[in-house]
């Protein structure tokens, strides 16, 4: 009964930091990722050259994974489908332009970053054609940010904290850090490409980062919740495949 009370109040949870995920979202606002021709030619190939690696050893390890273990196709369409509905909600920032979660942390904890390269990529792609969200020239620098840093961020802060504390702590952190992390990468290759007139790159990376975290950091702390509940779902119905990627862990 206690257990079926607790599946209970996660779905809840779970179903009510959504909406307040979609209610809060804005469709009119200018979307966070880079916009479509908005950075200078040579950054936008610097970060389409600097991307491209780490996507075709995602390649390599989603073939990896599938041809070993074809029951977690499932699992890898759900990471991807994360992804993609958590980034493609948008909240307003005070510049009109706009921020939201990433979701790429869940999939770098179940399958590594490399795997999300390539999930974060084709959630991005997606997102420029069919929602004008990002930009097709400025694919390379969004995926740098958004799959490629932010993954790897979760990955490995997920890995260190495993070592001393609690799974879900670890999970939270792990989720939450990668979000504000894509967006410290975001600031970072704005103010590279358009440095201020006064003061150079940190001053304008100062600018852009203020700006985010004023959005950023509540929208963090809620996509690590979400994440910690999804978990506690995958936890209860997909033990079989968090026991492939040996993911479970006994907690009191």
């Amino acid at each position: 009964m206690k257990a079926r009370n607790r599946k209970l109040v996660s779905l809840g949870l779970m179903a009510g930091l959504s909406c307040y995920l979609v209610l809060g979202s804005a469709t009119p606002a200018a979307a966070m990722h880079i916009s479509e021709g908005f950075l200078p030619v040579q950054w936008a190939a610097f970060w389409w050259i600097v991307a491209l690696p780490f996507f075709v050893l995602g390649l390599r390890a989603i073939a990896r994974i599938t041809k070993e273990h074809p029951e977690l196709k499932l699992l890898l369409a759900l990471a991807g489908a994360f992804t993609f509905v958590l980034s493609a909600l948008k909240i307003p920032s005070v510049t009109g332009s706009c921020s939201h979660p990433t979701g790429t942390g869940l999939g770098a904890i179940l399958f590594g970053p490399a795997v999300m390269a390539v999930l974060g990529a084709l959630v991005l792609l997606f997102q420029s054609v069919l929602l004008a969200h990002g930009g097709l020239t400025t694919l390379g620098a969004n995926m740098f940010s958004m799959a490629i840093v932010g993954p790897f961020a979760a990955y490995f802060i997920y890995q260190l904290l495993m070592r001393t504390g609690s799974q879900r702590v670890a999970i939270f952190c792990a989720a939450a850090l990668a979000d504000l992390l894509t967006y410290v990468v975001t600031s970072i290759q704005l103010a590279l490409a358009f440095p201020a007139a006064s003061g150079g790159f940190m001053a304008s990376f100062l600018k852009f980062a203020s700006i985010f975290a004023i959005t950023q950091v509540p929208l963090a702390i809620s996509e690590g919740l979400l994440t910690v509940l999804v978990w506690n779902w995958l936890h209860s119905y997909g033990q079989p495949e968090l026991e492939i990627l040996k993911l479970l862990k006994q907690e009191s």
